[in-house]
Protein backbone atom coordinates (compact mmCIF):
# COMPACT_ATOMS: atom_id res chain seq x y z
CA UNK A 1 0.00 0.00 0.00
CA UNK A 2 1.21 3.54 -0.74
CA UNK A 3 -0.14 6.84 0.56
CA UNK A 4 0.31 9.68 -1.94
CA UNK A 5 0.91 13.09 -0.37
CA UNK A 6 1.42 15.56 -3.17
CA UNK A 7 3.83 14.85 -6.00
CA UNK A 8 6.02 11.84 -5.17
CA UNK A 9 8.63 10.69 -7.68
CA UNK A 10 8.38 7.04 -8.73
CA UNK A 11 11.18 4.60 -7.90
CA UNK A 12 12.04 4.05 -11.57
CA UNK A 13 11.75 6.21 -14.65
CA UNK A 14 8.60 5.67 -16.63
CA UNK A 15 7.73 7.00 -20.06
CA UNK A 16 5.06 9.71 -20.28
CA UNK A 17 1.54 8.21 -20.56
CA UNK A 18 -0.83 9.37 -23.30
CA UNK A 19 -3.11 11.14 -20.81
CA UNK A 20 -0.16 13.19 -19.47
CA UNK A 21 0.10 14.98 -22.81
CA UNK A 22 -3.63 15.79 -22.73
CA UNK A 23 -3.64 18.33 -19.89
CA UNK A 24 -5.92 20.74 -21.72
CA UNK A 25 -8.35 17.93 -22.44
CA UNK A 26 -8.44 16.99 -18.72
CA UNK A 27 -9.08 20.57 -17.59
CA UNK A 28 -11.94 20.88 -20.07
CA UNK A 29 -13.42 17.65 -18.75
CA UNK A 30 -12.93 18.84 -15.16
CA UNK A 31 -14.91 22.02 -15.91
CA UNK A 32 -17.62 19.96 -17.55
CA UNK A 33 -17.88 17.55 -14.58
CA UNK A 34 -17.87 20.43 -12.08
CA UNK A 35 -20.76 22.15 -13.85
CA UNK A 36 -22.74 18.93 -14.22
CA UNK A 37 -22.40 18.00 -10.54
CA UNK A 38 -23.15 21.54 -9.43
CA UNK A 39 -26.36 21.81 -11.46
CA UNK A 40 -27.68 18.26 -11.13
CA UNK A 41 -30.95 17.86 -9.20
CA UNK A 42 -30.60 15.73 -6.08
CA UNK A 43 -32.80 13.01 -7.61
CA UNK A 44 -30.47 12.77 -10.64
CA UNK A 45 -27.17 13.07 -8.77
CA UNK A 46 -26.38 9.32 -8.77
CA UNK A 47 -26.85 9.11 -12.54
CA UNK A 48 -24.75 12.28 -13.05
CA UNK A 49 -21.94 10.85 -10.93
CA UNK A 50 -21.96 7.62 -12.91
CA UNK A 51 -21.74 9.53 -16.23
CA UNK A 52 -18.85 11.59 -14.86
CA UNK A 53 -16.98 8.43 -13.86
CA UNK A 54 -17.51 6.98 -17.32
CA UNK A 55 -15.91 10.06 -18.90
CA UNK A 56 -13.00 9.91 -16.43
CA UNK A 57 -12.34 6.24 -17.24
CA UNK A 58 -11.99 7.21 -20.88
CA UNK A 59 -9.88 10.30 -20.15
CA UNK A 60 -7.49 8.55 -17.74
CA UNK A 61 -7.16 5.46 -19.91
CA UNK A 62 -8.05 3.12 -17.02
CA UNK A 63 -10.36 0.13 -16.77
CA UNK A 64 -12.85 0.77 -13.96
CA UNK A 65 -14.32 3.42 -11.68
CA UNK A 66 -16.95 3.53 -8.97
CA UNK A 67 -18.25 5.58 -6.05
CA UNK A 68 -18.22 4.32 -2.46
CA UNK A 69 -20.81 5.79 -0.10
CA UNK A 70 -21.29 5.28 3.66
CA UNK A 71 -24.02 2.85 4.62
CA UNK A 72 -26.76 4.77 6.54
CA UNK A 73 -26.89 2.09 9.23
CA UNK A 74 -23.18 1.36 9.83
CA UNK A 75 -21.41 4.37 8.24
CA UNK A 76 -19.02 1.94 6.46
CA UNK A 77 -18.29 2.43 2.76
CA UNK A 78 -20.09 0.29 0.20
CA UNK A 79 -19.28 0.32 -3.53
CA UNK A 80 -21.97 1.28 -5.99
CA UNK A 81 -22.30 0.55 -9.70
CA UNK A 82 -19.00 -0.04 -11.49
CA UNK A 83 -18.29 1.86 -14.72
CA UNK A 84 -16.01 0.50 -17.44
CA UNK A 85 -14.32 2.24 -20.36
CA UNK A 86 -16.94 3.61 -22.78
CA UNK A 87 -19.76 2.05 -20.81
CA UNK A 88 -22.37 3.68 -18.55
CA UNK A 89 -24.57 1.53 -16.36
CA UNK A 90 -27.28 3.12 -14.19
CA UNK A 91 -26.80 2.86 -10.40
CA UNK A 92 -28.02 -0.45 -9.08
CA UNK A 93 -27.68 0.14 -5.37
CA UNK A 94 -24.71 -0.64 -3.21
CA UNK A 95 -22.68 -3.85 -2.99
CA UNK A 96 -23.41 -6.09 -0.03
CA UNK A 97 -19.81 -6.02 1.26
CA UNK A 98 -18.58 -3.23 3.53
CA UNK A 99 -15.02 -1.89 3.17
CA UNK A 100 -14.36 -1.70 6.90
CA UNK A 101 -10.56 -1.54 6.90
CA UNK A 102 -10.37 0.86 3.95
CA UNK A 103 -13.00 3.13 5.51
CA UNK A 104 -10.89 3.41 8.67
CA UNK A 105 -7.74 4.17 6.63
CA UNK A 106 -9.44 6.92 4.63
CA UNK A 107 -10.86 8.50 7.78
CA UNK A 108 -7.47 8.40 9.50
CA UNK A 109 -5.16 9.60 6.73
CA UNK A 110 -7.54 11.50 4.42
CA UNK A 111 -5.14 10.74 1.55
CA UNK A 112 -5.47 8.53 -1.56
CA UNK A 113 -4.67 4.85 -1.05
CA UNK A 114 -3.21 2.40 -3.55
CA UNK A 115 -4.32 -1.19 -3.10
CA UNK A 116 -2.75 -3.90 -5.23
CA UNK A 117 -3.37 -7.64 -5.16
CA UNK A 118 0.36 -8.33 -5.39
CA UNK A 119 1.32 -6.21 -2.38
CA UNK A 120 1.64 -7.38 1.18
CA UNK A 121 -1.40 -6.15 3.12
CA UNK A 122 -2.52 -6.46 6.75
CA UNK A 123 -4.79 -9.35 7.53
CA UNK A 124 -7.67 -6.95 8.19
CA UNK A 125 -7.41 -5.67 4.61
CA UNK A 126 -7.77 -9.05 2.89
CA UNK A 127 -11.56 -9.11 3.19
CA UNK A 128 -11.78 -5.67 1.58
CA UNK A 129 -9.39 -6.77 -1.18
CA UNK A 130 -11.51 -9.85 -1.86
CA UNK A 131 -14.63 -7.68 -2.12
CA UNK A 132 -12.93 -5.41 -4.66
CA UNK A 133 -11.68 -8.34 -6.71
CA UNK A 134 -15.25 -9.62 -7.02
CA UNK A 135 -16.16 -6.23 -8.56
CA UNK A 136 -13.21 -6.45 -11.02
CA UNK A 137 -10.66 -4.25 -9.18
CA UNK A 138 -7.25 -5.95 -8.93
CA UNK A 139 -5.25 -2.72 -8.63
CA UNK A 140 -7.08 0.26 -7.12
CA UNK A 141 -6.69 3.89 -6.13
CA UNK A 142 -9.17 5.03 -3.46
CA UNK A 143 -9.54 8.81 -3.21
CA UNK A 144 -11.43 10.14 -0.15
CA UNK A 145 -14.31 12.50 -0.76
CA UNK A 146 -14.66 14.71 2.29
CA UNK A 147 -15.64 18.08 3.68
CA UNK A 148 -13.79 19.27 6.75
CA UNK A 149 -13.59 16.33 9.12
CA UNK A 150 -16.42 14.43 7.45
CA UNK A 151 -15.85 11.49 5.09
CA UNK A 152 -18.68 11.78 2.57
CA UNK A 153 -17.53 8.86 0.42
CA UNK A 154 -14.70 7.72 -1.86
CA UNK A 155 -13.84 7.47 -5.56
CA UNK A 156 -12.44 4.14 -6.73
CA UNK A 157 -10.31 4.04 -9.88
CA UNK A 158 -8.98 0.63 -10.86
CA UNK A 159 -7.30 -1.70 -13.29
CA UNK A 160 -8.45 -5.21 -14.14
CA UNK A 161 -4.87 -6.48 -13.75
CA UNK A 162 -2.51 -6.48 -10.81
CA UNK A 163 0.76 -4.51 -10.67
CA UNK A 164 -0.62 -1.42 -12.47
CA UNK A 165 1.46 1.68 -11.86
CA UNK A 166 -0.41 4.80 -10.68
CA UNK A 167 1.65 7.88 -11.41
CA UNK A 168 1.47 10.69 -8.81
CA UNK A 169 0.28 13.26 -11.40
CA UNK A 170 -2.67 11.01 -12.19
CA UNK A 171 -3.50 10.62 -8.51
CA UNK A 172 -3.37 14.43 -8.10
CA UNK A 173 -5.89 14.81 -10.89
CA UNK A 174 -8.12 12.23 -9.17
CA UNK A 175 -7.90 14.28 -5.95
CA UNK A 176 -8.96 17.40 -7.88
CA UNK A 177 -11.97 15.57 -9.26
CA UNK A 178 -12.86 14.33 -5.77
CA UNK A 179 -13.37 17.95 -4.64
CA UNK A 180 -16.15 18.36 -7.21
CA UNK A 181 -17.80 15.19 -5.93
CA UNK A 182 -17.40 16.43 -2.34
CA UNK A 183 -19.32 19.60 -3.17
CA UNK A 184 -22.09 17.56 -4.79
CA UNK A 185 -22.32 15.08 -1.91
CA UNK A 186 -22.32 17.88 0.66
CA UNK A 187 -25.09 19.68 -1.23
CA UNK A 188 -27.10 16.45 -1.30
CA UNK A 189 -26.69 15.94 2.45
CA UNK A 190 -27.76 19.51 3.17
CA UNK A 191 -30.77 19.33 0.88
CA UNK A 192 -31.85 15.96 2.27
CA UNK A 193 -31.55 17.35 5.79
CA UNK A 194 -33.58 20.39 4.76
CA UNK A 195 -36.24 18.21 3.19
CA UNK A 196 -36.41 16.03 6.29
CA UNK A 197 -36.78 19.13 8.45
CA UNK A 198 -39.51 20.50 6.19
CA UNK A 199 -41.29 17.14 6.29
CA UNK A 200 -41.16 17.19 10.09
CA UNK A 201 -42.47 20.76 10.13
CA UNK A 202 -45.25 19.76 7.75
CA UNK A 203 -46.17 16.82 9.96
CA UNK A 204 -46.26 19.09 13.00
CA UNK A 205 -48.31 21.65 11.09
CA UNK A 206 -50.78 18.93 10.13
CA UNK A 207 -50.99 17.78 13.75
CA UNK A 208 -51.55 21.33 14.99
CA UNK A 209 -54.14 21.88 12.29
CA UNK A 210 -55.97 18.74 13.36
CA UNK A 211 -55.78 19.82 17.01
CA UNK A 212 -57.20 23.22 16.07
CA UNK A 213 -60.06 21.53 14.26
CA UNK A 214 -60.75 19.57 17.42
CA UNK A 215 -60.75 22.80 19.39
CA UNK A 216 -63.19 24.40 16.96
CA UNK A 217 -65.42 21.36 17.22
CA UNK A 218 -65.34 21.63 21.00
CA UNK A 219 -63.74 18.24 21.50
CA UNK A 220 -61.34 19.55 24.13
CA UNK A 221 -63.92 21.37 26.25
CA UNK A 222 -66.14 19.82 28.87
CA UNK A 223 -69.67 21.09 28.42
CA UNK A 224 -71.16 23.00 31.32
CA UNK A 225 -68.31 23.23 33.83
CA UNK A 226 -64.57 23.56 33.95
CA UNK A 227 -63.62 22.80 37.58
CA UNK A 228 -64.28 19.89 39.87
CA UNK A 229 -66.64 21.09 42.59
CA UNK A 230 -67.39 19.23 45.80
CA UNK A 231 -66.11 18.24 49.21
CA UNK A 232 -67.79 14.88 49.78
CA UNK A 233 -65.81 11.85 50.89
CA UNK A 234 -66.86 9.99 47.73
CA UNK A 235 -65.45 12.72 45.50
CA UNK A 236 -62.26 13.08 47.53
CA UNK A 237 -61.65 9.34 47.16
CA UNK A 238 -61.94 9.62 43.37
CA UNK A 239 -59.60 12.63 43.21
CA UNK A 240 -57.07 10.85 45.41
CA UNK A 241 -57.00 7.88 43.01
CA UNK A 242 -56.79 10.22 40.01
CA UNK A 243 -53.79 11.99 41.50
CA UNK A 244 -52.09 8.67 42.25
CA UNK A 245 -52.34 7.44 38.67
CA UNK A 246 -51.82 10.78 36.90
CA UNK A 247 -48.02 10.76 37.21
CA UNK A 248 -47.82 7.38 35.44
CA UNK A 249 -48.67 6.36 31.87
CA UNK A 250 -51.03 3.60 33.04
CA UNK A 251 -54.31 3.15 31.20
CA UNK A 252 -57.29 4.31 33.27
CA UNK A 253 -60.89 3.09 33.04
CA UNK A 254 -63.49 5.49 34.45
CA UNK A 255 -66.80 3.80 35.21
CA UNK A 256 -70.02 5.44 36.33
CA UNK A 257 -73.47 6.52 35.29
CA UNK A 258 -74.13 9.01 32.52
CA UNK A 259 -73.62 12.60 33.58
CA UNK A 260 -71.34 11.98 36.57
CA UNK A 261 -68.41 13.93 35.14
CA UNK A 262 -66.14 11.16 33.88
CA UNK A 263 -64.67 13.43 31.23
CA UNK A 264 -63.85 16.04 33.85
CA UNK A 265 -61.93 13.42 35.84
CA UNK A 266 -60.09 12.43 32.65
CA UNK A 267 -59.09 16.07 32.12
CA UNK A 268 -57.87 16.26 35.72
CA UNK A 269 -55.71 13.15 35.19
CA UNK A 270 -54.24 14.65 32.01
CA UNK A 271 -53.67 18.01 33.71
CA UNK A 272 -51.61 16.44 36.49
CA UNK A 273 -49.62 14.16 34.19
CA UNK A 274 -46.29 14.69 32.46
CA UNK A 275 -48.22 14.98 29.19
CA UNK A 276 -50.14 18.09 30.27
CA UNK A 277 -48.37 20.28 27.71
CA UNK A 278 -49.59 18.02 24.87
CA UNK A 279 -53.11 17.55 23.57
CA UNK A 280 -55.99 15.86 25.34
CA UNK A 281 -58.11 14.46 22.51
CA UNK A 282 -61.64 13.19 23.12
CA UNK A 283 -63.54 10.64 21.04
CA UNK A 284 -67.13 9.72 21.88
CA UNK A 285 -67.37 6.14 20.64
CA UNK A 286 -71.18 6.15 20.94
CA UNK A 287 -71.66 9.27 18.82
CA UNK A 288 -70.15 7.84 15.62
CA UNK A 289 -71.52 5.06 13.41
CA UNK A 290 -69.43 1.86 13.27
CA UNK A 291 -68.47 2.61 9.65
CA UNK A 292 -66.75 5.87 10.63
CA UNK A 293 -65.29 5.18 14.06
CA UNK A 294 -62.24 3.32 12.65
CA UNK A 295 -61.38 6.25 10.37
CA UNK A 296 -61.90 8.63 13.28
CA UNK A 297 -59.49 6.71 15.51
CA UNK A 298 -56.81 5.65 13.03
CA UNK A 299 -57.25 8.00 10.04
CA UNK A 300 -57.44 7.12 6.36
CA UNK A 301 -55.62 7.65 3.10
CA UNK A 302 -57.11 9.40 0.09
CA UNK A 303 -59.39 6.99 -1.77
CA UNK A 304 -59.56 4.48 1.09
CA UNK A 305 -63.34 4.47 0.79
CA UNK A 306 -66.12 6.36 -0.94
CA UNK A 307 -65.97 9.95 0.23
CA UNK A 308 -62.31 9.83 1.34
CA UNK A 309 -61.22 12.67 -0.96
CA UNK A 310 -58.24 13.68 1.18
CA UNK A 311 -55.84 12.06 3.61
CA UNK A 312 -56.92 12.39 7.24
CA UNK A 313 -54.99 11.96 10.47
CA UNK A 314 -56.69 9.82 13.11
CA UNK A 315 -57.17 10.77 16.75
CA UNK A 316 -54.33 8.49 17.83
CA UNK A 317 -51.89 10.44 15.63
CA UNK A 318 -53.21 13.77 16.87
CA UNK A 319 -52.81 12.61 20.47
CA UNK A 320 -49.22 11.39 19.96
CA UNK A 321 -47.24 12.05 23.17
CA UNK A 322 -50.49 13.26 24.72
CA UNK A 323 -53.67 11.69 26.11
CA UNK A 324 -56.62 10.14 24.28
CA UNK A 325 -59.96 10.02 26.10
CA UNK A 326 -62.24 7.27 24.74
CA UNK A 327 -65.71 8.07 26.04
CA UNK A 328 -68.30 5.27 25.98
CA UNK A 329 -65.62 2.76 24.96
CA UNK A 330 -68.12 -0.07 25.54
CA UNK A 331 -69.91 0.96 22.34
CA UNK A 332 -66.98 -0.03 20.10
CA UNK A 333 -67.90 -2.79 17.61
CA UNK A 334 -66.14 -6.15 18.14
CA UNK A 335 -63.94 -5.83 15.04
CA UNK A 336 -62.56 -2.51 16.21
CA UNK A 337 -61.91 -3.76 19.73
CA UNK A 338 -59.12 -6.00 18.40
CA UNK A 339 -57.44 -3.07 16.64
CA UNK A 340 -57.70 -0.95 19.77
CA UNK A 341 -56.08 -3.76 21.76
CA UNK A 342 -53.13 -3.80 19.34
CA UNK A 343 -52.56 -0.07 19.77
CA UNK A 344 -52.75 -0.35 23.55
CA UNK A 345 -50.24 -3.21 23.60
CA UNK A 346 -47.69 -2.00 21.06
CA UNK A 347 -48.62 1.51 19.97
CA UNK A 348 -48.92 0.34 16.34
CA UNK A 349 -51.70 0.78 13.79
CA UNK A 350 -52.33 1.38 10.08
CA UNK A 351 -54.49 4.04 8.51
CA UNK A 352 -57.43 2.83 6.46
CA UNK A 353 -56.19 2.21 2.93
CA UNK A 354 -52.52 2.08 3.96
CA UNK A 355 -50.08 -0.75 4.62
CA UNK A 356 -47.60 1.49 6.45
CA UNK A 357 -47.42 0.68 10.17
CA UNK A 358 -47.32 3.80 12.31
CA UNK A 359 -46.21 4.07 15.92
CA UNK A 360 -47.56 6.48 18.50
CA UNK A 361 -46.95 7.19 22.17
CA UNK A 362 -50.44 7.79 23.59
CA UNK A 363 -51.79 7.53 27.12
CA UNK A 364 -55.38 6.21 27.01
CA UNK A 365 -58.11 7.10 29.49
CA UNK A 366 -61.38 5.28 28.75
CA UNK A 367 -64.84 5.69 30.20
CA UNK A 368 -68.08 3.72 30.12
CA UNK A 369 -71.46 3.79 31.84
CA UNK A 370 -71.78 0.04 31.28
CA UNK A 371 -70.53 -2.78 33.48
CA UNK A 372 -67.70 -3.87 31.20
CA UNK A 373 -66.53 -6.47 33.70
CA UNK A 374 -69.87 -8.30 33.50
CA UNK A 375 -70.01 -7.91 29.73
CA UNK A 376 -66.49 -9.33 29.43
CA UNK A 377 -67.55 -12.39 31.44
CA UNK A 378 -70.65 -12.83 29.26
CA UNK A 379 -68.78 -12.33 25.97
CA UNK A 380 -70.32 -8.97 25.10
CA UNK A 381 -66.94 -7.23 25.33
CA UNK A 382 -63.45 -8.58 24.67
CA UNK A 383 -62.04 -9.76 27.98
CA UNK A 384 -58.42 -9.12 26.93
CA UNK A 385 -59.30 -5.56 25.97
CA UNK A 386 -61.16 -5.04 29.25
CA UNK A 387 -58.15 -6.15 31.29
CA UNK A 388 -55.90 -3.90 29.20
CA UNK A 389 -58.20 -0.92 29.77
CA UNK A 390 -58.85 -1.61 33.45
CA UNK A 391 -55.22 -1.37 34.56
CA UNK A 392 -56.37 1.30 36.99
CA UNK A 393 -60.18 1.41 37.29
CA UNK A 394 -61.87 4.37 38.97
CA UNK A 395 -65.61 4.38 39.74
CA UNK A 396 -67.11 7.85 39.62
CA UNK A 397 -70.00 8.09 42.11
CA UNK A 398 -73.48 9.24 41.06
CA UNK A 399 -74.75 12.56 42.39
CA UNK A 400 -77.18 10.84 44.78
CA UNK A 401 -74.12 9.32 46.53
CA UNK A 402 -72.62 12.76 47.17
CA UNK A 403 -75.63 14.82 48.20
CA UNK A 404 -73.48 17.11 50.35
CA UNK A 405 -71.95 18.43 47.11
CA UNK A 406 -75.33 19.52 45.64
CA UNK A 407 -75.39 22.98 47.33
CA UNK A 408 -71.82 23.68 46.16
CA UNK A 409 -72.64 22.56 42.62
CA UNK A 410 -75.84 24.62 42.64
CA UNK A 411 -74.02 27.86 43.45
CA UNK A 412 -71.22 26.98 41.01
CA UNK A 413 -73.68 26.52 38.14
CA UNK A 414 -75.71 29.58 39.12
CA UNK A 415 -72.56 31.69 38.90
CA UNK A 416 -71.95 30.42 35.36
CA UNK A 417 -75.56 30.69 34.22
CA UNK A 418 -75.99 34.26 35.43
CA UNK A 419 -73.14 35.28 33.13
CA UNK A 420 -74.27 33.31 30.07
CA UNK A 421 -78.02 34.05 30.43
CA UNK A 422 -77.77 37.61 31.66
CA UNK A 423 -79.94 36.93 34.72
CA UNK A 424 -79.08 37.81 38.32
CA UNK A 425 -80.04 35.17 40.91
CA UNK A 426 -78.66 35.88 44.35
CA UNK A 427 -80.87 33.77 46.61
CA UNK A 428 -81.96 30.14 46.88
CA UNK A 429 -84.58 29.43 49.53
CA UNK A 430 -84.00 26.71 52.09
CA UNK A 431 -87.03 24.80 50.80
CA UNK A 432 -85.73 24.93 47.23
CA UNK A 433 -82.28 23.75 48.27
CA UNK A 434 -83.82 20.91 50.28
CA UNK A 435 -85.76 19.78 47.22
CA UNK A 436 -82.57 19.80 45.20
CA UNK A 437 -80.73 17.75 47.83
CA UNK A 438 -83.53 15.23 48.33
CA UNK A 439 -84.10 14.55 44.63
CA UNK A 440 -82.51 11.33 43.28
CA UNK A 441 -80.98 12.92 40.14
CA UNK A 442 -81.08 9.97 37.72
CA UNK A 443 -79.34 12.21 35.16
CA UNK A 444 -76.68 13.19 37.72
CA UNK A 445 -74.69 16.44 37.36
CA UNK A 446 -75.78 17.03 33.79
CA UNK A 447 -79.43 16.91 34.82
CA UNK A 448 -78.77 19.26 37.76
CA UNK A 449 -77.28 21.87 35.46
CA UNK A 450 -80.13 21.58 32.97
CA UNK A 451 -82.70 21.98 35.76
CA UNK A 452 -80.90 25.04 37.11
CA UNK A 453 -80.61 26.57 33.65
CA UNK A 454 -84.37 26.30 33.17
CA UNK A 455 -84.95 27.71 36.67
CA UNK A 456 -82.73 30.74 36.02
CA UNK A 457 -84.62 31.45 32.81
CA UNK A 458 -87.97 31.27 34.64
CA UNK A 459 -86.80 33.35 37.60
CA UNK A 460 -87.90 36.97 37.22
CA UNK A 461 -86.40 38.22 40.47
CA UNK A 462 -83.26 37.61 42.47
CA UNK A 463 -84.66 34.41 44.06
CA UNK A 464 -84.38 31.11 42.21
CA UNK A 465 -87.74 29.80 41.04
CA UNK A 466 -87.71 26.02 40.76
CA UNK A 467 -90.58 24.20 39.09
CA UNK A 468 -88.71 21.56 37.11
CA UNK A 469 -88.96 19.05 40.00
CA UNK A 470 -92.58 19.82 40.91
CA UNK A 471 -93.88 16.53 39.53
CA UNK A 472 -90.79 14.47 40.37
CA UNK A 473 -91.05 12.30 43.52
CA UNK A 474 -88.09 12.18 45.86
CA UNK A 475 -86.01 9.06 46.39
CA UNK A 476 -88.22 6.45 48.17
CA UNK A 477 -87.61 6.14 51.91
CA UNK A 478 -89.03 3.86 54.58
CA UNK A 479 -91.44 6.61 55.67
CA UNK A 480 -92.89 6.76 52.17
CA UNK A 481 -94.02 3.13 52.47
CA UNK A 482 -95.61 3.51 55.89
CA UNK A 483 -94.35 3.09 59.42
CA UNK A 484 -92.12 0.06 59.83
CA UNK A 485 -92.54 -1.01 56.19
CA UNK A 486 -89.05 -1.08 54.62
CA UNK A 487 -89.20 -1.78 50.87
CA UNK A 488 -87.19 -4.55 49.30
CA UNK A 489 -84.48 -3.79 46.72
CA UNK A 490 -86.73 -5.06 43.91
CA UNK A 491 -89.55 -2.79 45.08
CA UNK A 492 -87.26 0.23 45.22
CA UNK A 493 -85.89 -0.55 41.74
CA UNK A 494 -89.37 -1.02 40.28
CA UNK A 495 -90.67 2.18 41.90
CA UNK A 496 -87.66 4.17 40.72
CA UNK A 497 -87.91 2.94 37.11
CA UNK A 498 -91.66 3.69 37.08
CA UNK A 499 -91.08 7.23 38.31
CA UNK A 500 -88.37 7.92 35.76
CA UNK A 501 -90.56 6.48 32.98
CA UNK A 502 -93.43 8.73 34.08
CA UNK A 503 -91.12 11.73 34.19
CA UNK A 504 -89.81 11.01 30.67
CA UNK A 505 -93.31 10.37 29.25
CA UNK A 506 -92.46 6.68 28.86
CA UNK A 507 -89.82 7.53 26.30
CA UNK A 508 -87.14 4.83 26.26
CA UNK A 509 -85.40 6.31 23.22
CA UNK A 510 -85.09 9.83 21.89
CA UNK A 511 -84.64 13.14 23.64
CA UNK A 512 -84.51 13.01 27.48
CA UNK A 513 -85.34 9.31 27.43
CA UNK A 514 -85.64 7.10 30.50
CA UNK A 515 -82.72 4.82 29.55
CA UNK A 516 -80.32 7.77 29.46
CA UNK A 517 -81.64 9.14 32.75
CA UNK A 518 -81.14 5.75 34.40
CA UNK A 519 -77.68 5.28 32.90
CA UNK A 520 -78.74 2.14 31.01
CA UNK A 521 -78.88 0.94 27.42
CA UNK A 522 -82.37 0.85 25.96
CA UNK A 523 -82.19 -2.96 25.57
CA UNK A 524 -81.17 -3.31 29.23
CA UNK A 525 -84.10 -1.14 30.31
CA UNK A 526 -86.51 -3.27 28.23
CA UNK A 527 -85.21 -6.37 30.02
CA UNK A 528 -85.62 -4.75 33.44
CA UNK A 529 -89.18 -3.69 32.56
CA UNK A 530 -90.03 -7.23 31.53
CA UNK A 531 -88.43 -8.73 34.65
CA UNK A 532 -90.15 -6.29 37.02
CA UNK A 533 -93.51 -6.45 35.27
CA UNK A 534 -93.53 -2.78 34.26
CA UNK A 535 -95.89 -1.71 31.52
CA UNK A 536 -97.89 1.35 30.70
CA UNK A 537 -101.65 1.15 31.15
CA UNK A 538 -103.46 1.01 27.75
CA UNK A 539 -105.73 3.88 28.69
CA UNK A 540 -102.69 6.10 29.12
CA UNK A 541 -100.97 5.01 25.93
CA UNK A 542 -102.60 6.45 22.82
CA UNK A 543 -99.75 5.04 20.76
CA UNK A 544 -97.16 6.67 23.04
CA UNK A 545 -95.12 3.62 24.09
CA UNK A 546 -95.30 2.11 20.63
CA UNK A 547 -94.07 5.35 19.14
CA UNK A 548 -91.45 6.01 21.81
CA UNK A 549 -90.00 2.55 22.34
CA UNK A 550 -91.09 0.59 19.29
CA UNK A 551 -93.07 -2.67 19.00
CA UNK A 552 -90.42 -4.63 20.94
CA UNK A 553 -90.85 -2.42 23.99
CA UNK A 554 -94.62 -2.93 23.93
CA UNK A 555 -94.25 -6.65 23.46
CA UNK A 556 -91.87 -6.89 26.40
CA UNK A 557 -94.22 -4.90 28.60
CA UNK A 558 -97.34 -6.83 27.56
CA UNK A 559 -95.69 -10.20 28.20
CA UNK A 560 -95.47 -9.35 31.85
Amino acid sequence: MEIFDGMVAPDTAVAMSPWESGESRFHALAREISGALLGAPIEALDATCTRALSRLVECFGIDLAAVGLPDPATDQLRVGSVVGAGVWSPPGGRSSAELVWLTAQLRTHRMPLVLDADRELPADAREDLASLRVLGFRSTVLVPVGAGTRLLGALLFGAARAGEYWAPVLVDRMRLISEFFAGAFLRRDHEQGLRAGLAELEARRGRLQAENECLREGRFALEGFHDIVGESAALRAVLFMAEQVAATDATVLLQGETGTGKELIARAIHGKSQRKDRALVTVNCAALPPTLIESELFGHEKGAFTGAVTRKMGRFEIADRGTLFLDEVGELPPGLQAKLLRVLQGGEFERLGSTVTRRVDVRVVAASNRDLSAEAREGGFRSDLYYRLAVFPIRVPPLRARKEDIPLLTWHFLGQLQTTLGRKVERVSAATMERLVRYAWPGNIRELRNVLERAVILSTGSTLVLDELADMPDTPTAAAFGAGAVPTLVEVERAHILRVLEFCGWRVRGRRNAAEQLGLNASTLYSRMQKLGIRRAPSRDPGGVRQATGDRGVALAEKS
